[in-house]
């Protein structure tokens, strides 16, 4: 007669639905952070693929333990993080302002698949773990990430100027608030007038300086059509 341990690690009926009902309820734990903050991938799309990662690792091992052994029993979980790769993909833009937008969210998806290859194999501790883990970056370390964030000396902004002659006029500004430029680069505008320019500016401030005292005061110069930071 089996112990308790070895019939959860074992496959049948209730271990199956044990495992599917795991996947769900650390799928939805995941999702629900990303749909409540209005990102592309939310619940239930979190939840299909913890599901069909978990499913999928739970065929690969009913065929390796009752049809043939020379099956690898790895192989689909393999195909799954490959596929989930992809589907990441359709969640990451890139927006006018050059911003990337998505990235946390396609991370997010492809651990949701690795928890349901986790727990389709029967790894509960690790898939457990690991949702606990993800849940702690997703809804906790923003906070602390803002935090040094805005204390980080280097600032990267892109702006629109009225045009490229005002561009030099505006750099002395810059340099005359003891800010140092370390980088420019010209790039297409956002807005659909032809004469403005825009550029991305990587800066980095005096320690006396906080961001928002920064933009505050370039955006008062002559010529700024829009600043925001990147």
């Amino acid at each position: 007669m089996m112990s308790l341990p070895e019939y959860f690690y074992d496959v049948n009926l209730f271990t199956v639905a044990f495992r599917l009902f795991l996947a769900v309820v650390f799928g939805g734990i995941i999702g629900l952070e990303r749909g409540a903050n209005k990102h592309a991938a939310g619940f239930r799309t979190h939840i299909l693929v913890c599901i069909g990662a978990c499913l999928a690792m739970l065929t690969n091992q009913f065929i390796f333990t009752n049809i043939t052994e020379i099956s690898d029993p790895s192989r689909m979980g393999a195909q799954v993080i490959t596929g989930v790769g992809f589907l990441g993909v359709g969640t990451i833009l890139v927006t006018g302002g050059h911003k990337i937008k998505g990235l946390t969210t396609a991370a997010g998806l492809w651990t949701s698949a690795c928890i349901g290859l986790a727990l389709g194999i029967g790894f509960y501790s690790g898939a457990f773990m690991t949702v606990l883990l993800v849940y702690i970056a997703l809804a906790l370390l923003p906070k602390v990430e803002t935090f040094f964030y805005h204390r980080s000396r280097i600032m990267d902004l892109y702006i629109e100027l009225d045009s490229l002659s005002g561009l030099n006029d505006f750099l002395c500004y810059v340099k005359s608030l003891n800010i140092r430029i370390q980088d420019t680069q010209l790039s297409k505008t956002n807005t659909v007038s032809t004469g403005e320019i825009g550029f991305h500016l990587s800066i980095k401030i005096p320690k006396e300086m906080d961001h928002l005292e920064v933009i505050e005061k370039l955006k008062a110069q002559k010529g700024i059509y829009l600043i925001e930071e990147i």
